[in-house]
């Protein structure tokens, strides 16, 4: 373990969080709201100091491998966690630690769990921090960093692999830092092409960009309390309903559509799955809750919004589909598990891992019945890897012990059986809101602090695909040889 490299990457870490809270700290002092301008002075101070070390650093040797990798990422996203939620705490926008830790882990997770029953009336310069957590955190705060400075040579993919989710990462150019800039280059773009959609629909500027922000990173956090449902425009959730699924897909599909390959774009396996599982749960949630509203249109409505909102981890609400019949609910506690597309912004397993589950399932079936015959599992053609077939099954089983692990520490609080296991699994799944008083119209305040700390982990695990947090406890990683 190169523990020297190590520290001095975790405290650029630190002076990155500085630089990132800038911003916020601007339009605090625009709108003249001192409490909060002030809780940004003294965390960026904090974070400045605590950082100092990493100038003084001189390791001999620079080079990280992968085991380096993960360590940083892991230890990264803990130690972000910990000094953004300082803004919050300084302020006093959120009175306790604790859940000002809980409120930034959601953030930068892109979970959109929340703490907070209030929203609407605290300082625009702390919600604008809230959901640009979301924005940073959906690419990947190390990826940001990336893309502007390099930070280890080519062995930044090591950081890459640690962070970006999905089976496995690869560089869409031969530069590891080329290949950040495009990504977020394409982030940007996205982004901002929201904003101007929803500034025609009549939305403010400030609500906006925040709004995109918490679509972009598939956060979710809102800046009213009955989230999208406040604006009562069928134009605006479209939109973001839209947003939220573009946001879900591989973003290495629109590189490939900036270079001209539409097609090959358009022939994704994992795409074509993704819009297909979109498709047939809105029309199935469409029709089982057709006779609450009357109307089919407004059946789609409201069922496309959340099934975009699910199965991209985002968390935005427009209705309370705890009123929804079973059957509804149980597809939407599904979609929480599935989530997104490898590569893109959103949580849960992915739908590739699906896939490649899948076909696993069916070649063992074959094997059964011809012992003899030899076939391999193809994905977008091509051949999958043994290595990547055992890292997806490995994957979810652990995925499956640390939600029942979960599941065992939180039923020690007062919840029932149905928010016990909703709460662990959009933790886990960083989707934000389950069922019950952890719902659309519910929110985590009532936990006790072991849940929420157990929460908080689970939204770690579940950002960081499960390895990374998990190997920060096994002894032989921190070893120096």
């Amino acid at each position: 373990m190169n523990r020297k490299m190590v520290l001095k990457l975790l405290c650029h870490m630190l002076w990155a969080e500085a630089l990132l809270m800038l911003p916020s700290l601007l339009l605090s002092l625009c709108y003249g709201e001192w409490g909060g301008a002030m809780g940004f002075v003294w965390s960026i101070l904090l974070l400045g100091v605590c950082g100092l070390p990493g100038v003084c650093l001189r390791p001999k040797n620079r080079v990280i491998y992968a085991r380096e990798g993960i360590v940083i990422v892991a230890l990264s996203w803990l130690i972000l966690s910990l000094f953004g939620a300082l803004p919050f705490y300084f302020s006093g926008a959120i009175p306790r630690y604790i859940d000002c830790f809980f409120e930034t882990v959601s953030g930068f997770t892109t979970t959109g769990a929340t703490i907070l029953a209030q929203i609407e009336g605290l300082p625009l310069g702390i919600l604008f921090w809230r959901s640009f957590t979301h924005w940073v955190g959906g690419m990947g705060v190390l990826v940001f960093v990336l893309a502007i400075i390099p930070l280890a040579g080519e062995r930044s993919m090591h950081l890459m692999r640690a962070e970006v989710p999905g089976p496995s990462v690869g560089k869409l150019v031969p530069r590891v830092r080329s290949t950040a800039m495009i990504l977020y280059g394409i982030y940007i773009a996205l982004t901002a092409l929201e904003v101007i959609f929803l500034l025609f629909g009549g939305m403010p500027l400030y609500d906006s960009v925040v709004t995109a922000f918490a679509t972009a990173g598939t956060g979710g956090f809102a800046v009213k309390n009955a989230s999208i449902a406040a604006y009562g425009s069928a134009y605006i959730e479209w939109v973001i309903t839209v947003f939220m699924a573009l946001f879900g897909v591989n973003f290495n599909l629109f590189y490939f559509i900036l270079l001209g390959q539409v097609g090959r774009s358009l022939r994704s396996e994992e795409l074509r799955w993704y819009l297909g599982i979109i498709l047939f749960c809105t029309a199935a949630i469409a029709i089982n809750i057709l006779p609450l509203y009357g109307s089919l249109g407004e059946a789609v409505r409201y069922s496309a919004f959340e099934v975009s909102s699910t199965i991209t981890t985002t968390g935005f609400v427009t209705a309370n589909y705890d009123l929804w019949p079973l059957f509804s609910k149980t597809i939407i506690l599904l979609l929480m598990i599935v989530g997104a597309s490898a590569g893109s912004t959103g949580g849960g397993i992915k739908v590739v891992r699906l896939i490649i589950m899948c076909k696993i399932g069916r070649r063992e079936l074959r094997r059964m019945i011809h012992p003899r015959s030899v076939s391999q599992v193809k994905v977008e053609g091509r051949p999958v890897e043994e290595d990547t077939l055992r890292g997806v099954t490995a994957y979810l089983c652990l995925y499956a012990l640390v939600a029942c692990a979960g599941m065992l520490l939180i039923s020690l609080d007062s919840l029932n059986l149905e928010e016990t296991i909703s709460a662990v699994l959009t933790c886990l799944g960083n989707v934000g809101p389950g069922f019950g008083r952890i719902g659309p119209v519910g929110n985590f305040s009532t936990l006790t602090d072991l849940s929420k700390l157990v929460l908080s982990a689970a939204m770690l695990t579940g950002r960081l695909e499960i390895f990374p947090m998990v190997m920060l406890c096994i002894p032989s990683v921190w070893r120096k040889k």
